[in-house]
Parts: C-alpha cells; structure tokens; sequence
C-alpha cells in the first residue's frame, strides 16, 4: 500500500469532516493521535476543544449559538488506564464504559451505529491506543450505513500490531464535500508520521480547509514511561 503524505491528503479535501490520525514517531519512541473536527453550519462551527482529565471534551464557543447539542457536544478523547480511546462522538464513553467491564473494543461497539442525521448518517469513526511495558498497539473502527441505507449497518475493525516507525493510518467521516456527505470508504489510509508534536501539529492545522475547519488535538505518548505531551488548536478565540 502506497504511504500517503497527510498534508496532501487534507488539502485536496475541502471537507472531510471529522478525522482520526493514530501512528508512531521516525524514531518509534512515542505513539501519536490526532483528532480534527470540521463545520460547514453555524452550530458545529461553534465549538472549542478543552482539556477535561486526562483527555478533552468539545464545548459551545458561544453559548447563545448552540442550537442542537445531541451530535456535538461529546468527549472525544479518555484515557482508561493504559488505554487511549479517541473517537468522533459519544462512543467514546460507550468504548470506555465497556472496555471497563473487560469487553473488547469490537465488543464494546456492538451496540452503536452511525450517527441518526440522515440523509448523511455520518459514520462513527474510533480508535484504541494500547500502551504496555514498552509496547504498543493500535486499532481503528468504522460503523456506517449501507451505501446511505439506514435499515443496514456495516462495522469494520482494524488492527495494528507492532506499528512501523514513522507510519500511522488515518480515517475520516466524508469522502469530500456533498449532499448528501458522502461517507468515507475502504480501509484507513496509511500515511507517514514526521516531525515533533509542534511541527506535526502545525502541519495538520495548516493544511485543513481553512473555512471548515474548528478544532485540532494532538498527543504524543512516550511508549517507555507512558509520559504525554498534548496540543491543542481552536478556530474559535
């Protein structure tokens, strides 16, 4: 499979929605997430990513302006002990609460779907960092309608064992602008991890669309002491 450059893929994309990087450094000392969401109305550009624990939540810019909080307001990043859960919605809390219980993450997915929004049903889109004695892996999910029929579900896992240095895989919600959005298709693609979080994070801010895009996070994990180093960038000051 041909390793793809991020930037390149983010420019000639005007609207991939919301997006979900995860990977490993050149130098394989730290695993890497990235998480990016996009608005194209006034209520889903009113957001701002803020810290809450050791993960974030979105929240209303301005209150005033938020008109439908149901598919917006969530927790797109918890930590549950060595594990990193970022997803597109609040299947996080239903892949942390399961993962709890000692489901897996397929598992703990069973009961989602895409998102109730039709005639988009954008798909949920997660992914699970694992970090364990100098170890790490990581997986990816999709759950999306059946080519824009809701009646029918399709769930797709992917998993990584022993990530490459310097490659990630990254998946997102739209395959570009529509309407109805069409919804992202295949396998995620994999793509090269460079730089230092500060050039990464620069990299991926400056190449989404800058009329859509809202918010940005990025971690880096040492994966020796499980040591985190986050940024976070909002459209919105």
């Amino acid at each position: 499979m041909e390793i793809k450059n991020i930037s390149e893929e983010l420019k000639a994309n005007s609207y991939p929605g919301r997006g979900i990087i995860i990977g490993k450094t050149p130098d394989g000392k730290s695993a890497v997430t990235a998480y990016f969401i996009m608005g194209r109305s006034t209520n889903s550009r009113n957001r701002i990513f803020v810290e809450d624990g050791e993960g974030i939540r979105t929240q209303a810019f301005d209150p005033a302006l938020l008109t439908d909080p149901s598919l917006i307001i969530y927790s797109p990043v918890r930590v549950l002990g060595n594990k990193t859960i970022v997803t597109n919605g609040d299947q996080t809390d239903t892949i942390y609460d399961g993962m709890d219980r000692q489901l897996t993450f397929e598992q703990s997915l069973r009961c989602r779907e895409f998102e109730p929004d039709g005639p988009n049903y954008t798909p949920r889109i997660s992914g699970i960092m694992h970090i364990e004695n100098g170890t790490y892996n990581y997986a990816m999910s999709i759950l999306k309608s059946n080519n824009g029929n809701p009646d029918a579900v399709n769930r797709y896992t992917f998993a990584y064992e022993k990530p490459v240095n310097g490659e990630g895989h990254f998946i997102h919600t739209y395959l570009g602008d529509g309407d109805p959005l069409p919804s992202f298709e295949g396998e995620p693609k994999l793509v090269g991890i460079e730089g230092g979080i500060d050039e990464f994070t620069d990299m991926v801010w400056s190449s989404l669309n800058e009329d859509n895009k809202v918010s940005l996070f990025v971690r880096f994990i040492d994966i020796e002491t499980g040591k985190t180093e986050s940024r976070i960038v909002n459209k919105n000051k």
